[in-house]
């Protein structure tokens, strides 16, 4: 199949903007540079030919830039489906991050904000191509995290949140024990 290799430059450069995406789009695999733009047309052209589910697997190391990536697909299929200012597909989805981010993130040696759960991604279209829905699914990948941390890495942000406000009128509501109250050590 088709691999691209994207390194994460840790700045914004003016390579994803809409402009460089209509460049992209209609151009058959290996006409331009590599760039996932490059990979979600040729998937988003052949789900229209073949009418089959197509697939598009992000992966790599902690702080790589899978979930940017992701993100930018799903902006390049909003875009060239014809419905990026209908839906705001991207937004939509990607929703439920901040509040899966503080359960499933963590410091590692490699990140201050390593995502340590799994995230499967489905984009419906209808037959015209158009995006009509969207679906997240999640899974924790680090169980062990939870009893567990390497030397320099914490625990799962959720934790140091719940102990950070332990103090607050409102963690009474919780019904968490009372073992909840200790010093808590920021990053």
């Amino acid at each position: 199949g088709i691999v691209l290799v994207a390194i994460n430059p840790y700045e914004q450069l003016p390579i994803y903007e809409q402009d460089v995406i209509y460049a992209y789009s209609g151009q058959n695999m290996g006409d331009m540079d590599p760039h996932i733009f490059a990979v979600a047309e040729e998937a988003y052209k052949q789900m229209a030919r073949s009418e089959k589910n197509q697939s598009i697997i992000v992966s790599g190391e902690s702080g790589a830039g899978k979930t940017v990536s992701a993100k930018y697909a799903m902006r390049f299929f909003a875009t060239v489906g014809g419905s990026a200012s209908e839906t705001n597909i991207e937004a939509k989805v990607l929703a439920s991050n901040p509040i899966m981010e503080a359960i499933g993130n963590a410091k590692t040696t490699r990140n201050d904000n390593s995502s340590r759960f799994g995230k499967y991604i489905q984009i419906g279209f209808d037959k015209r191509y158009h995006i009509i829905g969207a679906n997240m699914r999640t899974y924790l990948l680090e169980k062990s995290r939870v009893v567990f941390q390497a030397e320099d890495e914490r625990n799962y942000h959720i934790f140091y949140q719940l102990c950070a406000s332990s103090s607050l009128p409102e963690f009474k509501d919780l019904g968490l024990s009372k073992c909840w109250h200790m010093p808590v050590l920021w990053w």
